[in-house]
């Protein structure tokens, strides 16, 4: 019987094309089926971890899954080719995906929030905190969620990240961010709600800076030379979705087959075209379209790369905290 890998994965991520190139080279037969993190940790509480072989939860999303529903198992490093890994996105995700002496997970596609700005105002916004200078009033616009509250934190040379596990610093923390957004609301066009949104408000020139994803900076980009994602100078909030074995899987190998093709190079050029998101492949974005490519050098060099801040677990109760804040700047005349 020819083997198979049941791979629970994000729409763009297992495209048609790189999935037949790994069944003709492996004989592996893939089986793909589209998910998120809600529904990737529902799954496999409802099976103990049982029914896939192959998983791809974004790295925030493990431990605290791992710890209550003990739905993984620990990744045996030996059997990853570690030298195709960009190495600081390597060890961002062992650091936050380990539970004790084990990890639970490698990267794969990530991606970055930043800004989104037209050339006219870009010597002006270069960190978040400049979304809020006087004369861009009523041409900004952010999605009121919590990587605005990060963000802002950051450029205002905190380190919220630093102060999760400590609820009352953080609270302190969170008490600056809220003053300045509520100082913040004249600036603000619309708060978006959607990638699409965002893509028109900033499109039409309505507004001029923006808080948003590289992904959706690179396609307006690509549409009008004069917008471009940048790289906070505080750093790029970044989310790596990964690779994890689920710990009832029965195909390890094949698995790990899997992350060793995906991640050469050529091939993950193949999956940042199907997805828009770069990977953490190594040189993989010498093998990506020629305009991408040139939009992802313009954003990030490699002391932006290094700068970026991972997100990393979420502790319980930070959510409820952040979430009345937000509900307090969204109140606020």
């Amino acid at each position: 019987m020819a083997q198979e890998l049941r791979l629970l994965t994000w729409g763009g991520y297992a495209p048609e094309e790189v999935v037949s190139q790994f069944e003709d080279e492996t004989g592996i037969k893939v089986q793909v089926t589209l998910s998120n993190n809600e529904d990737m940790i529902s799954k496999l509480r409802a099976t103990g971890g049982a029914g896939f072989d192959l998983v791809q939860p974004s790295q925030d999303r493990i431990t605290s899954a791992q710890q209550e529903f003990r739905i993984y198992k620990p990744m045996d490093l030996s059997k990853i080719d570690s030298a195709l890994f960009i190495d600081s996105m390597l060890a961002a995700t062992r650091r936050n995906t380990s539970v004790g002496e084990d990890v639970y997970a490698v990267p794969h596609v990530w991606g970055t929030t930043g800004l989104i700005v037209h050339d006219s105002v870009a010597g002006e916004v270069k960190d978040f905190a400049d979304l809020c200078k006087p004369e861009l009033a009523g041409k900004v616009s952010y999605r009121l969620r919590r990587p605005i509250l990060i963000g802002m934190a950051f450029s205002m040379g905190e380190d919220p990240f630093a102060a999760y596990d400590d609820e009352q610093a953080y609270a302190s923390i969170m008490a600056k961010v809220e003053e300045k957004l509520i100082a913040c609301k004249p600036n603000v066009k619309a708060y978006w709600s959607g990638g699409d949104e965002l893509i028109n408000l900033v499109a039409s020139g309505e507004v001029v800076a923006a808080k948003g994803w590289d992904a959706g900076g690179w396609k307006l980009q690509a549409e009008n030379p004069q917008i471009r994602f940048v790289a906070p100078t505080s750093g790029a909030l970044g989310w790596i979705d990964t690779f994890a074995l689920p710990r009832r899987g029965s195909n390890d190998e094949a698995a790990y087959q899997w992350i060793n093709f995906v991640m050469q190079p050529e091939v993950a050029a193949k999956i940042t075209q199907s997805a828009g998101n770069f990977t953490a492949a190594k040189g993989a974005e010498e093998f990506v379209d020629e305009k991408l490519k040139a939009s992802f050098e313009s954003s990030f060099n490699q002391q932006a790369l290094d700068n970026i801040k991972w997100y990393p677990p979420v502790p319980a109760g930070l959510e409820n905290l952040e979430g009345r804040i937000l509900d307090r700047i969204n109140a606020a005349k």
